[in-house]
């Protein structure tokens, strides 16, 4: 068996080919998505600045706006002659010391070169009695620095400076950025299409009854959908395939014609109705079977080629078969599939598993050989993070999987640990 860090390379490894010679980015397809739909996509071209930012200099403080030459003693004293708002510019000329009022945000006169904030000014103790509709002045309490508080054009990002590059997967930061530059679309790589195969003679579909007690919901399909809702794929539901040879030769043919990515849950153990593993080598091979880790030791990384298009655009389709336990199903798309999926996606950022370390609250026992992933429930006390292990591990206990918020991970050759003892655990991305 190959072991988990060693099929996470080889993954890797397989995708950047995948990447560089089946599925270039450069030969992509691309589309125009409004930036208020664009989180979580992967962006297709270089993204420059059309203008300074910011487009002129402005006041980072509320206060006045100085004339140039003027005196920045403290006792100087400014006539006030006029107001410069946020999107309302003073308009005129300033002689030497006079000023304008002037608020954050807003545009310095080109007459100014120094803003004074309002609280180092006597202006809080005349504005009771001020009539702003007259002329009126302001005295500095204490001296100025030539030139403060102003935000110069350009300071933060000059015309034409690189953004976004090709790869950056758009995060709400980003949209920011597209907004204040005034995109309202912006070209991203189109989502790979990802079918899933649900395969078992005891699934029924959510919403049909359970007719004998040897029946169960599919409950994978819906939680690898939940697992996959962030990144920007389209997903093909194959429903759920009979434990059959035929059944499940006809589903996975069906999806190689018509998705990128294959994952399947169930149907890849040694069984005598396990009929995947059978089927990807039928119709095209496995790169790797079985990892070193508990739950999820049945892991499938293979590919397709589909034939059907034109023979010289043949198209290699990934393919990943994940055991049908819940927990083991979560464990292998956490660790093998969702990465994989963002490095064939594109992006150059793809995000983290957070991983943190933690006292454990009772002793864990554990076997070496295999790296195991338990259910935990991790939380701050007064002698820092802890962790509490789930009573039971078995990877069918659905409840024990909700209750959880993080997974401790136990290394190949851990042999156990005692309470009180430091253990990795990798925090679910839903409880941050």
């Amino acid at each position: 068996m190959i072991c988990v860090d060693e099929l996470k390379k080889a993954i890797a490894d397989r995708v950047a080919t995948y990447l560089a010679d089946d599925n270039p980015l450069a030969s992509r397809s691309v589309m125009d998505i409004a930036i208020n739909d664009a989180l979580n996509h992967v962006l297709a071209i270089d993204i420059n600045a059309a203008f300074d930012m910011p487009r002129q200099d402005l006041s980072a403080m509320d206060g006045f706006a100085l004339a140039k030459n003027g005196q920045l003693d403290s006792g100087s004293t400014f006539d006030i002659i006029g107001e410069s708002c946020a999107g309302k510019p003073f308009v005129g000329e300033l002689l030497p010391n006079q000023a304008v009022r002037i608020f954050t945000g807003a545009v310095v006169p080109s007459g100014c070169d120094t803003v004074v904030m309002q609280e180092n000014t006597n202006f809080d103790d005349i504005k009771a009695t001020l009539d702003k509709s007259q002329p009126y002045a302001i005295t500095l309490s204490q001296a100025a620095k030539l030139g403060a508080n102003i935000r110069r054009q350009g300071e933060e990002i000059a015309q034409h400076d690189r953004l976004l590059t090709v790869g950056k997967r758009l995060n709400p930061s980003d949209i920011s950025l597209l907004a204040s530059m005034g995109h309202k679309t912006v070209q991203v790589l189109t989502p790979l299409t990802v079918g899933l195969i649900a395969t078992g003679d005891e699934l029924v579909a959510i919403g049909q009854p359970l007719t004998n007690l040897a029946q169960i919901y599919n409950s994978n399909t819906p939680t690898l959908k939940a697992l996959l809702d962030k990144l920007p794929v389209i997903i093909k539901d194959y429903g759920i395939t009979k434990d059959t040879l035929a059944d499940t030769e006809h589903t996975v043919k069906t999806a190689i014609t018509e998705c990128d990515v294959i994952i399947s849950s169930a149907g890849v153990s040694v069984g005598d109705y396990d009929f995947l593993t059978q089927v990807v080598e039928n119709l095209g091979k496995i790169n790797h079977y079985k990892v070193a880790m508990r739950p999820g030791k049945p892991f499938v990384f293979g590919e397709f080629t589909d034939n059907t298009g034109n023979a010289d655009n043949k198209r290699t389709v990934l393919y990943f078969g994940l055991p049908g336990n819940p927990l083991s199903t979560v464990v292998g798309c956490i660790n093998f599939v969702r990465p994989a999926l963002w490095q064939a996606l594109g992006a150059m950022d793809a995000p983290k598993t957070l991983r943190l370390l933690a006292k454990t609250t009772t002793a864990i026992k554990k076997n070496p050989g295999r790296r195991e992933y338990q259910r935990g429930y991790f939380e701050q006390s007064e002698q820092g993070l802890v962790v509490t292990p789930a009573a039971a591990q078995d990877s069918h206990r659905i409840k024990q999987l909700s209750q959880a918020n993080c997974l401790i991970v136990l290394d190949e050759s851990n042999a156990g640990v005692k309470q009180g003892e430091q253990v990795a655990i990798e925090l679910f991305d839903w409880v941050l």
